[in-house]
């Protein structure tokens, strides 16, 4: 259980605070409800970009790093298709440092020309190492695409194409900042060492007078139900052939999201599930096979990925793959599968509420979807999942006209 409490300052920027003096540390975190899949489809990309120009300086201070390291503190970002997240761990007693940095680039990034280029810069090589010139790199690129229609998950978080990035202009940057880097479109939560009441005085003074934006009202053109497989093929100079599959599933805090979760567990989380045992350890067909699921807001996708041995076909690989789901769509796993994994996922929930950031971070998370109390309803619903709703749900997801396939071909 996370506790917290919580308060909302004049200008819309909820604030939750979870005390726990069993550490010296504070986090503070500050989730921004920006992620790819609210840009323009001509403009993608801005979402990954506003993550880096945010440590390009603000008005008050021209380098965000130093002061966070003077005090011993460590900063970090990610940008998702649903969010934008920042967060500094730091000494509690020297809180403050936090509110001061996070309040001046939210009230006044600056918008150097010279920081644009340089960040710009600093995101089309990552697009260039991580997506295209990696082994496997663009398999995303191609893959959502393929998956999403008409859902605006259909393009990377880095973008549909470097043009993008190349083309930002200054107007295009400020536009995106006042649109969404406003404190009525945010969620700070702060956890540790610290006190509410302090933290209350603490937001009045710095993020107080930030002045709210025009209120976001996210409407996204949902993705049609699928009602045909689809196929890709591609190549590359890669070390093996690579089958992937993705199914729609339910949203992160959507009804049905756990059962889909298991149920990607039962079919490949490590050497006891099904893919592993039958098609790399009983059947040599695969060097590499997993399940997981993308844990998007928006209905998501169930993955299986695996990387095939030399000689073996894909699709054989495929049609192999295809038999272990059908035998899950027929008939629903056992007592003893499903006991496992749910020991697993609560497990693995456990020990992330270990770290003070992630309790930090599971609060955010929960508050921008919604409702914040859905941080602490996760193992609950786990326990509550019986094997007619893991058999519902592989019916649901893992229909053969559901399915997304990528033959990634090695030209090797």
């Amino acid at each position: 259980m996370i506790r917290y409490d919580q308060f909302t300052l004049d200008n819309g920027l909820q604030v939750f605070v979870h005390e726990d003096f069993a550490t010296p540390m504070a986090a503070v975190n500050i989730l921004y409800n920006v992620g790819s899949r609210d840009e323009d489809e001509s403009k993608t990309g801005f979402a990954h970009l506003f993550e880096h120009l945010m440590f390009g300086g603000s008005k008050n201070i021209p380098n965000y790093d130093i002061p966070v390291q003077r005090v011993g503190g460590e900063n970090n970002a990610f940008t998702s298709p649903d969010i934008t997240n920042y967060y500094i761990t730091l000494p509690a007693n020297n809180i403050e440092t936090a509110f001061w940095l996070e309040s001046d680039r939210m009230m006044s990034l600056s918008f150097d020309p010279e920081v644009l280029e340089v960040q710009r810069k600093v995101v089309i090589e990552e697009f260039k190492q991580r997506y295209l010139n990696q082994p496997y790199g663009d398999l995303w690129l191609k893959l959502r695409p393929l998956a999403y229609t008409q859902h605006p998950y259909r393009w990377a978080t880095i973008g549909k194409e470097i043009s993008h990035i190349e083309q930002a202009t200054m107007d295009d940057v400020q536009e995106f900042f006042y649109k969404f880097y406003r404190p009525n479109n945010a969620v700070m939560v702060v956890a540790g060492a610290v006190h509410t009441d302090d933290i209350k005085k603490l937001a009045q003074k710095w993020f107080g007078n930030i002045p709210a934006g025009k209120a976001y009202h996210r409407a996204l053109p949902p993705e049609p139900r699928q009602l045909q497989a689809r196929i890709l093929e591609t190549s590359a100079a890669v070390p093996l052939d690579s089958l992937v599959k993705v199914f729609h599933m339910p949203g992160r805090y959507d009804m049905g999201y756990y059962a889909a979760d298991l149920l990607s567990d039962i079919l490949g989380r490590g050497k006891s599930s099904r893919l592993y045992q039958r098609l790399l350890k009983d059947l040599p067909i695969f060097n590499s096979i997993s399940a997981s699921v993308t844990a998007s807001l928006d209905p998501g996708l169930l993955l299986i990925k695996g990387n095939l041995n030399p000689g073996v076909k894909l699709e054989d690989a495929d049609s192999a793959v295809d038999e272990i789901l059908a035998e899950l769509v027929a008939e629903a796993a056992n007592e003893q599968e499903i006991t496992k994994v749910k020991n697993q996922t609560e497990a693995t929930l456990a020990f992330s509420e270990v770290e003070l950031l992630n309790r930090a971070m599971n609060l955010a998370f929960a508050a921008n979807a919604g409702n914040v109390d859905w941080a602490n309803d996760d193992a609950a619903l786990i326990r509550q999942l019986t094997a007619e709703d893991m058999h519902q749900a592989a019916q649901t997801v893992l229909r053969a006209e559901n399915a997304s396939t990528l033959y990634y071909r090695s030209e090797g």
